[in-house]
């Protein structure tokens, strides 16, 4: 070959090998250029579908293309999941990540997927800290006095939550262990279906989120014991932690966006800027104090170091405590 065509030869070369790298910073600039669906594993009005649905107006506004939330509630949120790990991984199709899919690691045997692996982490939205928390009619005022009830009366103080291996049961198993109390675990469908029976009496302790406690304990129709926050909580400034008596316990119901395995760095990365700044917002930052949700921000490398962490320390708890599906 002689030198011109040489030199010609390695300049198409050269342009080949450039344009994929090209393609895919033009398809990133160009996204999102038709709707985006974040699938909830939930039904409608949960926490999760809250934080999607609060996020996805966000980034419709700043992205000029609606982001619809769809609901694929059951199996703990495996479904929706599945959904996602098979989607096409072109950024259309997302993930609301949240707890239950770092215990079901452990926690379901036969999963088709492997939520680590097949799902890419994006960035965090927020997280909504558990409260244990008494109905009044217990002769429990703080949480010293609970624990030495239920270590007097083993077996006999029944604790809710919103079903087997749910994120409040967990946070409860772990609770146990800790204090070493035999609490006998009254399961729900949901955690709403349990809050009502700790309001009429029907059990007695239930580990619940901060945003749906906050006004019965104003009221007085239940009483705060500890917050399940590393440090005292703005909503209940003077309620104990509960790693005051427990060094280290700390659990939070959490919410995040994923995608498929295989989305391009340049969505993920695209996306992750704009949830951060969505979360930066004064709009959204006064929706989550209304919710007493505290925001989860970081680049995606934080997101799935954070989901890593919570499923080997859920997995853990899942472990001793022998928690089995139904």
């Amino acid at each position: 070959m002689d030198l011109p065509h040489r030199r010609q030869f390695l300049h198409l070369a050269a342009v080949a090998g450039a344009l994929p790298a090209v393609s895919r910073l033009a398809s990133a600039q160009a996204y999102p250029s038709k709707s985006v669906r974040i699938v909830v594993g939930f039904a409608a009005g949960g926490g999760t579908d809250i934080m999607a649905r609060l996020m996805a107006q966000s980034l419709s506004e700043r992205l000029g293309q609606q982001f619809i939330v769809e609901n694929r509630p059951g199996a703990g949120s495996n479904i929706a999941t599945e959904l996602v790990v098979n989607a096409v991984p072109d950024g259309y199709t997302l993930l609301a990540a949240c707890l239950p899919n770092a215990s079901n690691v452990m926690f379901y045997d036969n999963l088709k997927f492997n939520f680590l692996r097949d799902i890419t982490p994006i960035a965090g939205i927020a997280f909504d800290p558990y409260v244990l928390e008494v109905n009044p009619s217990v002769p429990a005022r703080t949480f010293g006095e609970l624990v030495a009830l239920a270590k007097a009366n083993p077996g006999k103080i029944n604790m809710a939550s919103g079903g087997v291996g749910a994120g409040n049961h967990i946070a409860g198993e772990l609770f146990k262990m800790r204090a070493g109390v035999d609490l006998v675990h009254v399961p729900y469908r949901g955690a709403g279906p349990g809050l009502v029976d700790l309001l009429g009496g029907q059990v007695q302790v239930m580990f619940n989120v901060v945003s749906t406690s906050l006004e019965y304990v104003r009221t007085g129709k239940l009483r705060a014991l500890a917050v399940a926050t590393a440090t005292r909580h703005a909503a209940f400034p003077d309620v104990p932690t509960v790693a005051e008596f427990l060094p280290g316990y700390e659990a939070s119901f959490w919410t995040g966006i994923g995608a498929p395995k295989g989305t391009s760095a340049e969505i993920v990365n695209k996306l992750n800027k704009e949830i951060n700044a969505a979360l930066d917002d004064p709009k959204l930052k006064a929706r989550l104090t209304e919710w007493d949700a505290a925001a989860l921000p970081g680049s995606p490398a934080d997101f799935g170091k954070f989901i890593a962490d919570e499923t080997e320390k859920w997995s853990k708890v899942i472990r001793a405590a022998n928690i089995k599906p139904e």
